[in-house]
């Protein structure tokens, strides 16, 4: 008798943690953040957009595909492009990020980064990274880098050394295709590739905080399947927050409710 009402116990225990983690989960998934659109700019409806950078008030842009990839300085009321620096063909470009007088741009398989000079727009040297190169941001301290998969690694500015690495976990769920990166007030945000929402993530631990819905900004009904959301920048400075994405014809700044 004794044993089955332990046993009858710990049922039920077993079952109140299953229900409080399966809570857990759905409260995440429900804690997606009100997106509204506060202005809207022009963009290169030509620009295959892989990165998107606002520092000292410029915005830069990275662009992809082979031939076409290129870096760029881009005045946002016009969408004119006011610096290029155009890659070489054999190289597919990815995210970039800015830290102190520098820019990196990442390339897609060639496990290859771009260093250049921000006065210049002249490239100064390279890095060499493990897998393919997808997002980067910086977050005061680290490049970070996504690569597709699950994982963010965390890399030395100066030695390119890794120092640590997180797996981003929605609950208990791994959250794959982590593309264009973005560091904002102590989060990271990532673009899902093939998705309209953005992964707000804690670089402590890798735990999504929250979803960004942004399916109503440009919907994918009015869009080819590759036309993807693909460019977080953020403006600490003014604190604004821009987005674009593949071949969009517009750049799209926004605000989110609650934050």
């Amino acid at each position: 008798m004794r044993r089955a009402a332990v046993l009858s116990l710990s049922v039920a225990i077993a079952a109140a943690v299953g229900l409080a983690a399966w809570a857990q989960r759905e409260a995440r998934r429900d804690a997606v953040g009100r997106i509204t659109v506060v202005a809207t700019y022009p963009h290169d409806p030509a620009a295959f957009t892989q990165g998107l950078l606002v520092e000292d008030g410029n915005l830069y842009e990275s662009t992809g595909q082979y031939g076409a990839s290129s870096l760029r300085q881009v005045d946002l009321e016009t969408g004119r492009v006011l610096r290029l620096f155009s890659l070489n063909s054999a190289y597919f470009g990815e995210g970039i990020a800015a830290a102190g007088d520098r820019i990196y741009q990442l390339t897609w398989q060639n496990r290859t980064g771009i260093v250049y000079d921000l006065a210049s727009f002249e490239p100064v040297g390279n890095f060499r990274y493990a897998g393919e190169g997808w997002g980067i941001t910086y977050d005061g301290e680290h490049l970070i880098l996504s690569d597709g998969t699950s994982s963010l690694r965390f890399l030395d500015p100066d030695s390119f050394e890794l120092v640590r690495r997180v797996v981003v976990l929605d609950g208990d769920v791994e959250i794959v295709r982590l593309n264009e990166l973005e560091y904002i007030d102590g989060e990271v945000w990532a673009n899902i590739w093939y998705e309209d929402r953005i992964a707000r993530i804690s670089p402590l631990d890798g735990r999504v905080l929250g979803w960004l819905d942004l399916s109503h900004v440009y919907p994918a009904a009015q869009r080819d399947r590759e036309q993807v959301l693909n460019g977080i920048a953020y403006d600490s400075a003014a604190d604004r927050i821009f987005v674009t994405g593949k071949n969009w014809p517009q750049l799209f700044e926004i605000e989110v409710g609650g934050r």
